[in-house]
């Protein structure tokens, strides 16, 4: 499989940061209240992680060691004061709405956690691309939990009404105790899936050797796995 599209389904799939890591649930709580908040979260956070990863990849060796973390604080902060202002300027409803966490966005532990795993020891192609995959799966999590709260507690998907008249929304999910109810209710549906498609594959492993034979007792554990001698 290519390598950039590799960091593309990791960030989205296979460590996307909500779902998997488990990683902001400051705003993920916070701004999901509705499916258009989230989304721009999610693609505010994926302008600064892309731009922050090129340029702290292209810097990664003149940065010094000592000093990275704040380096790469420095870094972010500019590009989130940027994304800020353009925000203020172009969408003030959206940019009123998400209030103190855009600026919040420079502590954004995904944000500085890929700065630091990945993109100050890779390459500036390669880093640019785990941004993207990182801030799809941001997004797809964040927009996920907005919208279905959105529907649940106020009958709408971005604004526009779409239950019927007679539906009376419950009011809770568009407040805190819904962040946790759907966040919880959708990590547990992942982890199902995740669950049952990992025993279908470990029902297919073979084993090239006779467990018979060998001392280190896992014969009796196996379950499902076929043992071929």
């Amino acid at each position: 499989m290519n390598k950039n599209f590799e960091r593309i389904k990791n960030g989205i799939v296979t460590e996307n940061p909500i779902f998997v890591q488990v990683l902001a649930m400051c705003p993920t709580l916070a701004v999901t209240s509705s499916a258009k908040n989230a989304l721009g979260m999610g693609l505010a956070t994926t302008v600064v992680l892309i731009f922050s990863n090129f340029l702290i990849s292209a810097l990664r060796k003149v940065i010094p060691d000592k000093i990275r973390i704040p380096g790469y604080i420095v870094v972010i902060a500019a590009f989130v004061t940027v994304v800020d202002m353009l925000m203020h300027g172009y969408v003030p409803a959206l940019y009123k709405s998400l209030g103190i966490f855009i600026p919040l966005i420079v502590v954004n532990c995904v944000i500085l956690g890929r700065a630091e795993a990945y993109a100050s020891k890779n390459g500036i192609v390669s880093s640019i691309f785990d941004a993207i995959g990182m801030g799809l799966g941001f997004t797809a999590a964040l927009f996920s939990v907005g919208i279905f709260r959105e529907i649940i507690g106020a009958g709408t998907i971005l604004g526009r009404q779409i239950m019927p008249a007679a539906y009376k929304p419950v009011s809770i999910m568009v407040l805190a105790p819904g962040a946790f109810f759907t966040l919880g209710a959708l990590m547990t549906l992942i982890n199902y899936i995740n669950i049952k498609k990992n025993k279908g594959n470990a029902s297919n492993v073979t084993l090239d050797h006779d467990c018979s034979k060998c001392s280190m007792g896992c014969a009796g554990r196996c379950g499902n796995i076929d043992l071929a001698k």
